[in-house]
């Protein structure tokens, strides 16, 4: 990170009549675990969200993989933090509400979901250390914390048996999320945008599924990558210790912003 950087584009951003921050949940609010249900927000980007989701004309979300209620559970974030998961098959019923959504998979849908777990719940069982996700569109197939080889083994396994027509699959760290109907991160927020009236958005996330928000931003939007890997972000930080003081830096300057009303 630079002086000119993050910093710089956050203190504009905090100007705008009407902000949206999106933000990937791990490794992004929380740093990376083995344990995926022993994750948590570190405390200091916890109080940024609920500062900035607390100012008038900012919505808050987090836009992540998880299914919605395990996000809610490891988060701890509930209204007027907005939650959007399975990489946008989930909303909760503030933003589906919003959105106008109703129900989330056709007849013939959930019984291919149906097969689609149960063929996914064979080949868990078959490997130790290998972790199933239910989600409502699908299910996730989790090897982090496994021997690399074998863990990436599986995820062939599992792509070469079950992606297939009507079957999409969603490859992250350590992780191949499958589902029955086709839905990203980036297509959840440009709906967001939308539906809220939004000008410019940040959005902050770590995952290749997260490269399908950055590349949806425009000239006037901000996108930090968190860590390694190509990106099409126009920042980059280390990890998620430094994207806190960054977040209070946005609560600070877009607190100001708002009390200084229009003329600012």
């Amino acid at each position: 990170m630079t002086p000119a950087g993050p910093a710089g584009a956050l203190d504009r951003l905090a100007r705008a009549d009407r902000l949206l921050v999106a933000l990937d949940f791990d490794g992004v609010l929380a740093p990376l675990v083995d344990d995926p249900s022993a994750s948590r927000p570190l405390p200091g980007s916890a109080d940024a969200v609920r500062r900035l989701a607390g100012t008038d004309a900012t919505t808050v979300v987090l836009v992540s993989g998880r299914g919605l209620d395990d996000l809610a559970t490891v988060s701890g974030f509930g209204p007027p933090v907005g939650l959007v998961g399975s990489h946008g098959a989930e909303f909760d019923a503030r933003l589906s509400e919003l959105l106008g959504r109703g129900g989330l998979l056709s007849d013939a849908q959930a019984r291919r979901r149906a097969a689609l777990l149960d063929g996914l719940r064979e080949l868990v069982e078959a490997t130790p250390g290998a972790r199933l996700e239910t989600k409502p569109a699908g299910g996730a197939v989790h090897v982090r914390g496994m021997d690399p080889a074998t863990g990436a083994a599986l995820l062939e396994q599992v792509e070469a048996e079950w992606v297939r027509d009507g079957v999409d699959a969603t490859a992250g760290k350590d992780v191949l999320d499958l589902a029955v109907l086709r839905t990203t991160k980036g297509a959840a927020v440009a709906a967001l945008r939308d539906a809220l009236g939004a000008g410019p958005v940040l959005f902050a996330g770590d995952d290749v599924t997260d490269e399908t928000v950055f590349g949806t931003l425009g000239p006037d939007d901000v996108g930090i990558k968190v860590g390694d890997g190509a990106t099409a972000a126009g920042y980059r930080i280390a990890d998620p210790h430094e994207l806190e003081p960054l977040l209070h830096r946005l609560a600070d300057a877009r607190t100001g912003a708002v009390r200084s009303g229009p003329g600012r």
